[in-house]
């Protein structure tokens, strides 16, 4: 049973009136409350969704098995050779030490505690676009990159010129090896292209990379510490990786972007 109050000083109409008056209110707080509730159920679902796309994405980044070559520096020349690099002492006996073999090219920046690069001959003549684009990033990964520098010079041997025997009296540190023989010299530029595909980043010379993608950031030293460029590219090239993978791929230092290459849309 539903209990009403009248107040007898007005009339039935006025009470109606008033009545009325309430129940229109009252409609309109059900009507919006329908909708807050039915914005609600919407955000809801996006949100519902968001969380199983990342999901997703997180079980495709987990199944995504990597290359051996990934945890060293790494790019496929626009020719298709691969080439990889140190990223510290360690890795760089292990490039020479494990992964290089007697027709490959070995290369190296005229800086002392820079990596050692080298490019994977397969069993092929390795041409001279090659040799010029492993030079670069030679170049572009050493110390160089720090300091700043638009140039760099490089020089490039054989695997057989490379060597941990010493002179007498001296000493190689971890890393670090002999070069016997003619070497082979390149004055290259410090300018390297940064991409996203398939769940992985690119990082190598520039025309390497647009071999591999339309899409890439072009960067140079700079002034622009690792992390802002890296958002910079993630967010640029909606790039579906973790931030830290982007930044392991850039060089040592601070870096500028140039431009960004995207494909037109059709």
């Amino acid at each position: 049973m539903v209990e009403i109050e009248i107040d007898w000083t007005k009339s039935v109409g006025e009470n109606a009136s008033i009545y009325f008056e309430r129940t229109k209110k009252l409609k309109k707080k059900l009507e919006g409350a329908k909708r807050a509730l039915a914005e609600a159920k919407e955000k809801l679902k996006k949100l519902a969704q968001k969380i199983e796309k990342e999901r997703k994405e997180k079980r495709t980044k987990k199944e995504r098995k990597k290359e051996w070559y990934e945890k060293f520096r790494w790019f496929f020349s626009s020719q298709g050779f691969l080439c990889i690099g140190g990223r510290d002492a360690t890795t760089n006996e292990i490039v020479i030490k494990k992964y290089t073999e007697k027709d490959d090219l070995v290369f190296h920046a005229d800086f002392s505690g820079a990596p050692f690069f080298v490019v994977k001959s397969q069993g092929k003549k390795i041409d001279k676009q090659s040799i010029e684009e492993c030079g670069i990033a030679a170049g572009s990964f050493s110390k160089a990159w720090r300091l700043g520098l638009s140039y760099v010079d490089v020089y490039f041997v054989r695997p057989e010129q490379v060597s941990k025997k010493t002179k007498a009296g001296e000493y190689l540190t971890k890393g670090a090896f002999m070069i016997y023989g003619k070497k082979n010299y390149m004055k290259v530029e410090l300018k390297l292209a940064v991409s996203c595909a398939e769940g992985k980043v690119i990082s190598g010379p520039v025309e390497a990379v647009a071999k591999q993608t339309k899409n890439y950031a072009v960067i140079i030293p700079g002034n622009e510490k690792p992390s802002a460029i890296a958002k910079e590219i993630k967010k640029n090239l909606k790039c579906d990786v973790d931030l830290n993978e982007i930044i392991r791929m850039l060089p040592p230092g601070e870096s500028k972007i140039v431009k960004f290459v995207k494909e037109k849309q059709k």
